[in-house]
């Protein structure tokens, strides 16, 4: 498994917040934020507790996933505004609603300073996928390629060998499972991806959350935390909100090190 550490600090790692997604909903926490407000607030608190970056799902007015470029401009601009030292990151994810060509047209509308992009649903639309890297690099959109097993990792490499990904578009998320009801990751995952010598990053699901945050900061990982993934902590007990969990996976971090 990958050994090289990607953060900025050698001994601590990025951590990306994901406090929402694109499924979640106040029926599951009433801390999940919907609405643009309360995605900003919760960016706020989740960099006080000690997130380096949000990573951002806008919902339509029924609360539903989007990819409304309008919604996320205005969103992205408030929180540059409110949380001017947190990075933004949008997702352009499918959920089983948008084609290969709205993630195009959000990513050209919007014009991110960030975005993750999973590589399996480019692929459903092979003739597109060029253009897609294409216009991230020539917007200047970082590229954070989410990856659920190692056929997705062989697929990336492939595409970067035949140039359809830009040489510098190597950053990784590694999924730790599946959006799944129960889905628990474990630790061991991890083994299940190939070697890489880029920067990499994971999520993962249940009780177990933390632990595989914990371990792949050992290997040398970066880590995304938050109710996207996780709303409770090991002991299955729910976390208050987003915030919450960011400080005791801070608080695990550094108890790691020492």
């Amino acid at each position: 498994m990958m050994t090289t550490n990607s953060a900025e600090d050698k001994n601590t790692p990025y951590i990306l917040v994901a406090p929402n997604g694109a499924r979640r909903t106040a029926a599951d926490h009433p801390a999940i934020p919907v609405t643009m407000d309360e995605i900003v607030e919760t960016a706020r608190a989740c960099q006080r507790a000690g997130a380096h970056g949000v990573h951002v799902h806008v919902r339509d007015a029924n609360g539903q996933h989007s990819l409304d470029a309008g919604s996320y401009r205005e969103t992205v601009a408030e929180l540059h505004h409110v949380v001017p030292a947190l990075d933004v990151q949008i997702t352009t994810e499918a959920a089983w609603v948008f084609d290969v060509p709205a993630q195009l047209a959000c990513l050209e509308q919007v014009q991110p300073d960030w975005a993750s992009i999973s590589i399996r649903e480019i692929a459903r639309d092979p003739d597109l996928a060029p253009r897609v890297y294409a216009l991230c690099a020539d917007q200047g959109t970082r590229v954070q390629h989410i990856l659920y097993d190692s056929e997705d990792a062989r697929l990336l490499d492939q595409w970067q060998r035949d140039g359809i990904v830009q040489a510098n578009q190597t950053d990784r998320l590694l999924v730790l499972g599946r959006y799944s009801e129960g889905q628990q990751s474990v630790p061991a995952d991890l083994d299940a991806f190939p070697d890489c010598p880029n920067r990499w990053m994971i999520c993962a699901f249940g009780t177990q959350e933390h632990a595989c945050l914990a371990e792949a900061a050992r290997r040398g990982g970066d880590v995304r935390v938050g109710f996207e993934n996780s709303l409770t902590g090991p002991d299955g007990t729910p976390w208050a909100d987003n915030a919450a969990s960011v400080a005791a996976l801070v608080e695990l971090l550094g108890k790691a090190k020492t």
